[in-house]
């Protein structure tokens, strides 16, 4: 009996003991639970506020199979006190604007980069002095490398002219408007002076040049009339006629200087105005000197005395100069107003006119042979030579 008690109480005691196991199993995988869910809460928390600030951008694949030489670095020059200046031209000598220029050592190593301005000027200041060349190239043109140029130090060296030709891949054509072609030529044509200071205004040296419209055929010939140098040519002129006594009623002294003057003045600048704004507008005709540069030296000159005569349209076909005859003549009338009464008459208006016309083959004569040389920002040779482009 007491053997049965002992085995029961035994049983009880084992199975309170199991009972007690089993709870601290439970109370351990709670307790995991509860951490793992503790963690899984502060991860997404984590995540949360990552997306709310934004993620960093992962770093961009670098492909370096293909390295893009327009930007490559450039070698670090040491400072000097030299200047590297040149021009870049097209085929017609104009400048080019928006081409790059790259300085480059012996080895072709790029120490700077820039670009030409409006006129196709560039310059690289503040270089030691050495060996450089230049690696020139604009969209559309072939790219140019110069040949080895030396700069000593403290000099402002001038390169060699860099001119560019046409690449043959270029296949982008621009149509630009007539009126706008016509209009950067005049403003180069308006740099035109010989030894720098006379007005060379009226000579075209690109010989297929754009026709002006009746505004810029006004607008070139008031330029001309109020140049400075005008007034100083009038000047001259005055006084030659003073001291000739040319004019002789005007009279001597300050009082026959002043008049011979207004009359000089009056004289050319109607003549001009009409000639070369009012007629030329009407009759559609270009009022400029077209040098030919090529052929033979008699074809020249038939060319430059006969311009006076002929002239060329709006159309770029040849008719009679009307613009400038009735110019002169008109002109000449119009000097009865001003000239002393013993001066006056027919005699006058064609004496005038017949001077006009002589002077203006004269000085087309002179244009052709002589001016081209020594007239600054010339944009083009002339004529072109048959067979060349």
């Amino acid at each position: 009996m007491q053997t049965k008690i002992r085995h029961t109480d035994v049983m009880k005691k084992q199975s309170k003991q199991a009972k007690l196991r089993t709870l601290r199993v439970l109370l351990l995988l709670g307790c995991v639970l509860s951490g793992l869910t503790v963690l899984q809460v502060h991860a997404q928390t984590q995540i949360a506020e990552a997306v709310a600030k934004g993620l960093p951008d992962a770093p961009a694949p670098q492909n370096t199979s293909h390295v893009d030489q327009s930007h490559r670095s450039s070698v670090p020059l040491p400072s000097g006190n030299a200047t590297l200046a040149g021009t870049v031209t097209d085929s017609d000598l104009a400048g080019i604007p928006g081409a790059t220029v790259e300085l480059l050592g012996e080895a072709g190593e790029l120490y700077k980069s820039g670009s030409t301005d409006e006129g196709g000027v560039f310059q690289f200041h503040g270089i030691p002095g050495g060996n450089y060349r230049l690696r020139v190239e604009r969209k559309g043109f072939s790219q140019i490398t110069t040949e080895r140029i030396t700069v000593m130090e403290g000099e402002a060296v001038e390169a060699p002219p860099i001119r560019l030709t046409v690449g043959s891949d270029a296949t982008e054509i621009t149509v630009r408007p007539t009126e706008e072609i016509a209009e950067e030529q005049i403003r180069v044509q308006e740099t035109q002076r010989v030894f720098g200071v006379f007005p060379n205004f009226y000579v075209s040296y690109i010989w297929d040049a754009a026709p002006m419209n009746a505004k810029q055929k006004y607008k070139l010939a008031l330029h001309k009339m109020f140049d400075p140098m005008t007034f100083v040519e009038v000047s001259v002129a005055a006084g030659i006629q003073q001291a000739a006594d040319t004019h002789h009623d005007f009279g001597q002294g300050a009082e026959g200087y002043a008049k011979r003057w207004g009359a000089q003045f009056a004289n050319g600048r109607t003549g001009e105005l009409l000639g070369r704004a009012v007629f030329a507008s009407v009759f559609r005709q270009d009022p400029r000197y077209f040098y030919q540069g090529s052929g033979s030296t008699r074809s020249r000159a038939f060319h430059a005395i006969g311009s006076a005569f002929v002239a060329r349209s709006d159309k770029g076909t040849t008719m009679p100069n009307y613009a400038y005859l009735l110019g002169n003549l008109s002109s000449g009338a119009l000097s009865n107003l001003y000239y002393p009464a013993n001066d006056r008459g027919a005699g006058l208006v064609f004496q005038n006119a017949a001077i006009g016309i002589g002077g203006r083959a004269m000085q087309n004569l002179i244009r052709e042979f002589i001016t081209k040389q020594l007239t600054t920002n010339v944009p083009g040779s002339g004529k072109p030579v048959l067979g060349t482009p």
